[in-house]
Order: structure tokens, then sequence, then C-alpha cells
């Protein structure tokens, strides 16, 4: 047997430690486009429904809120599952300016604009931008991500494209 010093057992055991906290700061991150807006307190156990703005990446002028469910602490200690909020969520879209809409994907799954862990590891509320382009609207699904057992729950939201008086028309790409 080789003998391990006391300093490199210390060194090895603190690398283990930063690289588990920026495991865990990294799960919790949400992406760095979402503002929140909004913290409302809902019982005294310190559960929060939490309101975030979402700015859609590559369409300006349309922002999202979106609602959903943090766990306090003694809410997580009572119930014992401590690393994961519910699947619960709100979105609600609209125009906040001229709409100017840049490459976006055009197929029926849409494209992934947002999303922010929910749980430790496994559990993600997800926001796809999806190009419903015979009503020329862009629409909006709040979801949860599970590795196993997908969530049904699921929230929509709307941006008809159109011209409305005092607004600048939104002109789409040419589809490739």
């Amino acid at each position: 047997m080789f003998p391990i010093s006391s300093k490199r057992l210390r060194q090895t055991g603190s690398a283990f430690i930063v690289a588990g906290t920026m495991m865990v700061a990294a799960a919790f991150t949400a992406d760095a486009f979402a503002e929140e807006v909004g913290q409302v307190g809902v019982d005294w156990l310190g559960n929060d429904i939490v309101v975030e703005a979402v700015h859609d990446p590559d369409v300006q002028g349309v922002t999202c809120h979106v609602a959903f469910f943090d766990r306090g602490v003694i809410d997580r200690l009572q119930k014992g599952n401590w690393f994961e909020n519910p699947s619960n969520n709100a979105i609600e879209c609209r125009q906040t300016g001229p709409i100017v809409v840049g490459d976006i994907e055009r197929g029926p799954g849409g494209e992934e604009i947002f999303k922010n862990s929910r749980s430790l590891i496994w559990k993600k509320l997800v926001v796809n931008r999806i190009f419903d382009e015979e009503n020329n609207t862009l629409v909006y699904l709040a979801h949860t991500r599970e590795v196993q057992d997908g969530s049904a729950k699921m929230s929509i939201s709307t941006v008809p494209l159109f011209q409305a008086p005092g607004t600048v028309k939104a002109e789409l790409p040419d589809s490739q």
C-alpha cells in the first residue's frame, strides 16, 4: 500500500466538494434570458409562486410571462422530497414591441426557447415556440420534461402576427 498524505486527501476532497457545488448550482440555474418579475408567498411554509419574464431570443417584441410553484424549505423537509418542485406552470405571451421574426423553426415540434430546472437533475420546465403558418400565429407551449413518466400538465399562449393599428408588420424570413 502507498500511504496517502493528508494534504493530498484534503485537495482531492476539496475538488469533489467544488465540483459537486458547481453541478448543483448549474442544475438550479435558469437560462440567461429569464428575469424574475414577481414572487408571491402562498402559505406560512415558505412556498411561493414565482413569475419570470422570458424574451423570445428569435422573435423581438414578444415577451412571455411564466409562473411556477417554488417549494419552501419547511415544505421540503415535511414531505421528504427535498430536490423537486411540482410540475404546475402557467404561461401568457404578448406583443411588447414591434415584432421582428428571426430565423425560427417551422416544423411541427417547434423550438425550445427556455428551460428551468424543477428538480436536482431530471425535471425541467420548458417553453417551446411553434409556428402555426396557416393562421400566422406563434404558439408558446409551457410543459414539464421528465426522464420518465412525462407530465400532462401544460399551459399554452398564442401571439398572432397580424398588423394591428400602431404596430409594425411582422415579416417572416423565407422558409428554406
